[in-house]
């Protein structure tokens, strides 16, 4: 897992009580799918392949939230994937344990956004 170390930068000092579910979903992102790098873009963490991903909105205080920017693209039936807008989609996570519960259903998202790009 290559952890950006601006991110690491970022993350020291996120004054935010989301941090433990930001720094989780970061990790779960990164120690699942190598090929995803991220970087501090728009002043936020951002993942990246052949493309930005998501990035997350830091000033959310009640939950973790990425904002895929073209999450109405990535194909397949995601619940929690939201938004009806044009282009972007948002997931969000209230605590460690909805993380737990979402994990599977995340990473196929930046699966199938992996695939979208290599295709």
């Amino acid at each position: 897992m290559a952890k950006n170390p601006d991110v690491d930068a970022w993350l020291a000092t996120y004054d935010n009580p989301m941090k433990p579910v930001v720094s989780a979903l970061r990790n779960a992102v990164l120690e699942t799918l190598p090929e995803v790098d991220e970087a501090i873009k728009w002043q936020a963490p951002t993942f990246i392949y052949k493309g930005n991903i998501a990035s997350f909105f830091p000033k959310a205080k009640k939950h973790a939230s990425l904002m895929f920017h073209k999450g109405a693209e990535i194909p397949g039936d995601y619940p929690n994937l939201l938004g009806d807008g044009k282009e972007a989609r948002s997931f969000k996570v209230t605590s460690l344990e909805d993380l737990d519960a979402k994990r599977p259903e995340l990473l196929s998202i930046f699966k199938a956004w992996i695939a979208l790009k290599d295709a």
